[in-house]
């Protein structure tokens, strides 16, 4: 497999991502969608990493890193989400008039 197909790979799962992202009204297929998105980039980046620095450690550093950003990022969003419903049952975006009440 060349850098190309896995730059296309990752891009497609970004594209993905943004669309699902941009046109949910769900808040979970919203977090699926920033999921994908930062599955593109690390697919980038360890693509990146394999073909370019031939195994650095650096490489590796940045993909645990962005794992990282992955795992707080689903963390805190589903806290929301789980706030959210709490307190308004809300579960769809356009559900949410105004967050100040």
């Amino acid at each position: 497999m060349t850098l190309t197909a896995i730059l296309i790979v990752a891009s497609a799962l970004f594209g993905i991502g943004l669309f699902g992202a941009l046109s949910q009204k769900s808040f979970v297929m919203l977090m699926m969608g920033l999921e994908l998105m930062l599955n593109g980039t690390l697919l980038a980046a360890v693509g990146f990493w394999a073909f370019t620095l031939e195994g650095a450690p650096e490489g590796q550093l940045l993909a645990i890193l962005i794992m990282a950003v992955m795992a707080v990022e689903l963390a805190i969003g589903f806290a929301l989400v789980v706030a959210v419903y709490r307190k308004r049952q809300a579960d769809v975006i356009e559900a949410l008039g105004a967050l100040k009440e």
